[in-house]
């Protein structure tokens, strides 16, 4: 418990997830995140659309992040 809180106090954690869930926050995927679209139209969105740009997750960096704290 005291690594997960040195983590969330001490780390840059909470920033990185902010801005990786930040799609969630308007638009298409806070409709989505809202129950108010389904995977289907989200789909349908992206057919008309194109696909999104990819941005990276930052997997690894996360993951080292928390070997860190370990």
């Amino acid at each position: 418990m005291i690594t997960a809180d040195n983590i969330l106090q001490k780390s840059d954690y909470k920033k990185v997830r902010e801005e990786r869930y930040a799609s969630f926050d308007s638009g298409k995927g806070k409709e989505f995140e809202e129950g108010k679209l389904s995977l289907e139209d989200l789909r349908n969105y992206a057919a008309e659309n194109g696909e999104p740009a990819t941005i990276s997750g930052k997997q690894e960096y996360l993951e080292n992040l928390i070997n860190d704290y370990i």
